[in-house]
């Protein structure tokens, strides 16, 4: 008998039997080793998962944070530079749901999973809208239509009532009383129109603009009669001067038509409108689900339980 049998025997083993203990322990020790890599995966997870949606309301914050600073900008360049902002935020959104959906799926996160369905149904409804309120944003035309009221309409109307008093200055005295009182109408028309531009630029309703743009147009005839009875009242010499005030009006009213035309479009207006309204209204709804989803995540322990 060799010394390993004798072993065997002085131990009460034999060898098959120690060949069965020692499989058993192999089996236990790879099965204890795979449930520790089991449960650091799933804290892992759990981890990740956490910090995604976290991410994720971070970036959310700051789509609607630019979207808004498009809106309320002054100028064309900054309008497009928060709307280059909103896009990437958006863009960021859209990766931490496409990265946080197969976790929490992985997780056996029914309830989260959920929620972030929900997050990503209501901020597709956003990204729509959203996408609508930029695009008007960035055109800008009631800034522009008063930026035209301020400069170019301005400097027409004051060019239109120079060339009148040049008008009544150049003809004789004795006339000139009733050349000044038709002029001073003239200039009152004009503007009636200029004032009437500020209130069409900030309305919203179409039928109140209408009726400003008729005020504007009886104003505009009533100018032009001033003009067509000066021709006949002024000497030869102030044709000229007659003829600057008419260019003048006419340069007047086409700013004016422009500025009807941009006042018309109101992207600032509608975009100010929809931020205030539709867009406040989904904001919350994100943002109480991101929340909702947020709550869940911390109160799940490192074993996956509540």
């Amino acid at each position: 008998m060799t010394g390993r049998a004798c072993y065997f025997l002085v131990m009460g083993l034999t060898p098959a039997r120690t060949i069965v203990r020692c499989s058993m322990i192999v089996v236990v020790a790879v099965a204890a080793a795979g449930c520790g890599n089991s449960f650091e995966t799933s804290l892992e997870r759990l981890l990740e998962a956490r910090r995604l949606s976290t991410d994720l309301s971070i970036q959310f914050i700051k789509v609607a944070d630019a979207g808004n600073r498009a809106v309320m900008a002054d100028t064309d360049e900054a309008s497009v530079a928060f709307t280059g902002e909103a896009a990437q935020a958006t863009l960021a959104v859209q990766k931490d749901i496409d990265a946080l959906g197969p976790i929490l799926m992985a997780l056996g996160y029914s309830n989260e999973s959920g929620l972030l369905e929900e997050f990503s149904s209501r901020f597709g409804e956003y990204r729509a809208l959203d996408q609508t309120i930029l695009g008007l944003a960035v055109e800008n035309t009631n800034l522009k239509a008063q930026r035209l009221s301020f400069g170019s309409s301005q400097q027409g109307a004051t060019a239109f009532s120079d060339a009148l008093d040049a008008v009544t200055r150049s003809v004789p005295a004795k006339d000139r009383w009733q050349v000044h009182a038709l002029a001073a109408t003239a200039v009152a028309a004009v503007r009636e129109i200029q004032v009437l531009q500020a209130p069409h630029i900030a309305e919203a309703e179409d039928a109140a603009m209408t009726s400003m743009e008729k005020q504007m147009a009886v104003s505009e005839a009533a100018a032009r009669r001033v003009v067509v009875t000066l021709a006949a009242l002024v000497p030869p010499a102030s044709r000229s001067q007659l003829d600057a005030a008419t260019g003048a009006l006419d340069r007047f009213m086409g700013v004016n038509a422009e500025i009807i035309t941009l006042s018309r479009r109101n992207s600032n207006v509608r975009s100010l409108a929809l931020s205030l309204g539709q867009k406040r209204t989904l904001t919350a709804r994100c943002e109480e689900t991101l929340l909702a989803l947020q709550d869940a995540l911390v109160k799940r322990d490192f074993g996956g339980r509540r």
